[in-house]
């Protein structure tokens, strides 16, 4: 079972950065999300892994104070 990557992995990463912060560029807030949701949806149809999408979803999931 492969382990999801949570380091720095992306060559260029200040660049894609850019790239997609250009991408949302004139977007009203709702294209904006729906934008999100497809990259969501086209990233994790490429990763494929359902262990790894899971471990995905674990880490960005809120954690609730006490």
């Amino acid at each position: 079972m492969s382990d999801l990557i949570l380091t720095p992995n992306i060559n260029g990463v200040d660049d894609f950065y850019a790239e997609l912060i250009a991408t949302h560029e004139g977007l009203s807030d709702a294209d904006s999300q729906a934008l999100n949701a497809r990259l969501i949806l086209v990233l994790a149809n490429h990763i494929g892994d359902r262990a790894i999408l899971t471990q995905a979803l674990t880490a960005v999931t809120p954690k609730e104070e006490n």
